[in-house]
């Protein structure tokens, strides 16, 4: 990739050419392309594989109308093709590449010699465009690049759905961060920022990285990016302020330093190779480097025949006479090397806003040593402009941690803040050091508001930036014991001390030794059976999970489902005479818990019946001595294939609790079963949220919510779907074993562990899925199945950004294969293979989709006949 763009585009859907070079590019209005680079694809040389990829005719510098008409360039819709500046090398072409970098490295160090230039987006493409060879062969090395690379062909991949967001000048900086890219910025991303009451900062400034002290303005929508500023400084509105740290005066507030950068100004600071001083460099946001003096070339928003008559200025002060270059702000030697408050006051001169006698100033500006923008961009000391930033960045960090930890909310990623501060290495492993010792302090203070799951995490942060990871991992536990906790007091009250208390110490066999005639009376024989449907999730997974829903509003959008004519999860519980509880499932594992004292948590991950020993502990059979007169035996089956996704874990519990709580006449509300397997998930160590459970209990599609609080409430509503509603959906969606397998719970902790540390990309993510569930519910409603597609399509996207391993190299695959015929698709549950919803644009393609997918050995899928479960 090269130039100043940012592309946002999906790779896997390219289909590229083999052997050559491919450039991308994007339809573009003529507007936008006469400042841009061109391609000019050839209306005969498209690949007989892909209408989007053609031959490329010619290469276009910032075209005019007239010039664009001239080469062909304009399309049928009036758009022509953008040159995004990537360029893909593959296979022969790639290896051509290679072969000409070794051999030019006698030219190369030639080229350095001469101090000449040779540019990889202009020279090396133009050696693949014939059209561009006689322009390049006048070109430093230029005839040797069009020998070795000329043979090959270039090619234009039109990349339709690619966004373009090109920042070539300030002005577009600050387009794209207050429109349509302001929601990729982090508008208060590592800042620090005083009290809105003793500064005058707009709300739509965008400020990143940097330190802003009271006393300070900043206008509408303004940039402030890697920057210190002290008290006094004034920022207009629409203004760049880049790599600026303004010291304190007398390290006072008092009397401090006044400055003021004027509207659409810009104002950056620089170090130079050789120079101690760092020089200040500013100019108007529309000032165009290049214009020159007589062809309407400004300074500071200003023409330059203004300037020099307002401040006295000669020509010759800025230009040299030899020479027969153009006159502009490129190489005016114009801005002077001093110290920092003497440069200060020279900026607010020449931009024609100072107090002062410009006599003074004047003399005072010629006698000093100017540089050019031109002679700056060869000074530049980038290795001095890293490490200052790296230290500014690590000191703000350090500020916002120990304000964090000081003042106990903890709303910052203080992993995030680790990694900066641990940028100054040996005093930055002291001070995370300092951090973690205040910890006691900050769990003592906010104990009634600060999460406990939340303050561990921050230890473990600490623990690990410390270096201490044999410790961190020990206190892991402690993390995930709280996150149980806080489920369990949010699910019912005093529910915690009721679930971690153990059973009586007297065993079941031993009691009924003592006992047969009291058993052989109350004895009363009771069987039960339950049966549920899997679930599919359409949107709005994640936001039901723990410890996210027990802090914000979460919302889902499921669907109960039977498969191959049949409900595949359940669950057979009876009364007997024997004592003991009896375990037996459909893999022909067995139990026989004689002794209910065993059952006690925490269960080995391992054991096949941690799910059941749970079920029983929830549900208070064993702690209300409902076992005293009578044993169990219980059944569990799931025919459905391990590591589905379809939330067959949860629904199996979700069975078990339910026969269970009829067995002794307790609540079997769909509402208090949900709730009491969300428990029994945090107890079995698997961890999940309410989606699964209110998936398989609840019939038909519906959309959830879940309020935080305590207790934790669920509304669960309905979608009363038409029968045609129903039957389309059945003809259309394709429920497809994927045949890969993925646990889900390993999913879950990385996820629970980025919320608990507030990452700042998971919180945004998940906030999304929980909007799109509302969307997708409005979208079924009006019967819009199309516009489903499109959130299927849009949350399997965030659910990447959540793990990007929920996907993989066959999963991948498998989507590309179907979306020619599909308007979405996904995987269900955490994805990482299990089973995918493949939506079809209508009926026809769905069932031409199903034969190809059963045909195609190579990807070895079931697909499988459901129904929606309505009763």
């Amino acid at each position: 990739m090269t130039g100043d763009v940012l592309p946002c585009f999906d790779a896997f859907t390219m289909n590229l050419p083999e052997d050559t070079s491919c450039i991308i590019t994007v339809p573009i209005t003529l507007d936008v392309a006469s400042n841009h680079g061109v391609v000019v694809a050839s209306k005969s040389g498209n690949l007989e594989k892909s209408y989007n990829v053609s031959l490329v005719d010619n290469l276009l510098q910032k075209p005019s109308l007239e010039e664009l008409s001239k080469n062909k360039a304009i399309l049928e819709d009036g758009r022509t093709l953008l040159d995004t500046g990537i360029i893909a090398v593959r296979g022969k072409g790639w290896l051509d590449l290679v072969t000409v970098a070794l051999a030019f490295q006698p030219m190369i160090s030639e080229l350095l010699k001469s101090r000449k230039e040779i540019s990889l987006y202009e020279d090396l493409v133009a050696a693949w465009v014939p059209a561009k060879h006689e322009w390049l062969r006048q070109r430093p090395m230029g005839e040797e690049l069009v020998n070795r690379l000329g043979k090959q062909k270039m090619f234009s991949y039109c990349a339709y759905d690619l966004l373009f967001l090109h920042f070539g000048t300030s002005s577009e900086v600050l387009d794209h961060l207050s429109g349509t890219g302001s929601e990729l910025v982090g508008r208060r991303h590592l800042c620090s920022i005083p009290a809105t009451n003793v500064s005058d900062i707009a709300s739509s400034a965008v400020v990143l990285s940097s330190k802003i002290a009271p006393g300070v303005s900043i206008g509408d929508d303004s940039l402030v990016y890697d920057s210190s500023i002290s008290s006094g400084i004034q920022i207009g509105s629409l203004s760049i302020v880049v790599g600026v740290n303004v010291p304190k005066v007398n390290d006072t507030t008092e009397n401090p330093f006044r400055f003021m950068l004027p509207d659409r100004h810009c104002l950056w600071e620089v170090p130079l190779v050789g120079c101690t001083e760092r020089v200040i460099v500013y100019c108007g946001l529309h000032d165009n480097p290049k214009d020159s003096l007589s062809k309407g070339g400004t300074f500071c928003g200003k023409p330059w025949r203004k300037v020099l008559f307002d401040l006295g200025i000669q020509e010759r002060d800025l230009w040299s006479s030899s020479g027969n270059h153009e006159k502009c702000l490129w190489n005016a030697k114009i801005f002077p090397i001093h110290s920092y408050f003497e440069m200060l006051n020279l900026a607010s001169w020449l931009m024609g806003l100072s107090e002062l006698k410009s006599e003074q100033l004047l003399a005072l500006w010629r006698s000093l040593r100017r540089i050019s923008l031109e002679e700056l961009h060869r000074s530049i000391d980038f290795s001095k402009m890293c490490t200052g930033s790296s230290i500014h960045q690590a000191d703000l960090a350090a500020g916002i941690a120990k304000a964090c930890i000081n003042y106990g909310m903890l709303g910052r990623n203080l992993s995030q803040l680790c990694e900066e501060i641990l940028q100054k290495e040996v005093l930055g492993l002291e001070i995370c050091k300092d951090f973690l010792d205040m910890c006691p302090k900050l769990l003592e203070q906010n104990s009634k508001i600060l999460p406990k799951s939340r303050a561990f995490q921050v230890q473990v942060d600490l623990l690990r930036a410390c270096g201490s990871e044999l410790t961190a991992s020990k206190l892991e536990h402690k993390v995930w014991a709280a996150v149980a906790d806080e489920t369990a007091s949010a699910v019912r009250y005093g529910f915690k001390e009721h679930l971690l208390e153990s059973p009586s110490h007297v065993s079941a066999s031993a009691f009924l030794d003592n006992n047969d005639d009291c058993m052989d009376q109350s004895f009363h024989p009771r069987s039960v059976k339950v049966e549920l449907p899997v679930r599919v999730d359409f949107v709005g997974g994640w936001s039901d999970t723990p410890p996210w829903s027990l802090e914000r509003a979460g919302s889902v959008l499921n669907m109960a489902i039977s498969l191959e004519g049949s409900l595949p999860i359940g669950t057979a519980i009876e009364t007997t005479k024997a004592a003991g509880v009896f375990v037996n499932d459909d893999a022909g594992n067995e139990l026989h818990i004689e002794d209910l004292t065993s059952i006690a948590p925490p269960f080995e991950s391992n054991d096949p019946f941690r799910l059941v020993k749970s079920a029983l502990l929830v549900t208070g059979i064993i702690h209300d001595n409902s076992l005293i007169s009578m044993g169990l035996q219980i059944r569990t089956w799931a025919n459905v294939p391990r590591g589905s996704g379809l939330g067959t874990s949860s629904i199996l519990a979700a069975a078990v609790v339910k026969g269970l709580l009829e067995i002794i006449d307790g609540d079997t509300s769909n509402e208090n079963v949900a709730r009491l397997v969300l428990v029994l998930e945090q107890l079995m160590g698997t961890g999940g949220g309410w989606q699964d459970q209110i998936g398989g209990l609840y019939p038909g599609i519906k959309f959830t919510t879940s309020f935080p609080g305590i207790p934790l409430r669920l509304q669960v509503i309905p979608l009363l779907a038409s029968p045609p509603l129903v039957s389309e959906l059945q003809q259309r969606l394709l429920v497809v074993f994927t045949g890969q397998v993925r646990l889900a719970h390993q999913v879950l902790q990385k996820v629970v562990t980025r919320y608990l540390r507030r990452d700042n990309l998971l919180v945004s993510s998940i906030k999304r899925l929980a909007e799109l569930a509302k969307i997708g519910r409005e979208s079924l409603m009006n019967y819009d199945i199309d516009d489903l597609g499109e959130i299927m399509l849009e949350a399997w996207r965030l659910h990447q950004e959540l793990d990007p391993y929920c996907s993989n190299e066959f999963v991948d695959r498998l989507f590309e294969f179907a979306d020619p015929y599909c308007c979405g698709y996904k995987l269900v549950g955490a994805g990482g293979g299990g089973f995918a919803l493949l939506l079809a644009k209508d009926a026809k393609h769905a069932k031409e989709l199903r034969n190809l997918l059963e045909e195609d050995s190579s990807f070895d899928v079931k697909v499988y006949d459901w129904n929606i479960f309505l009763a």
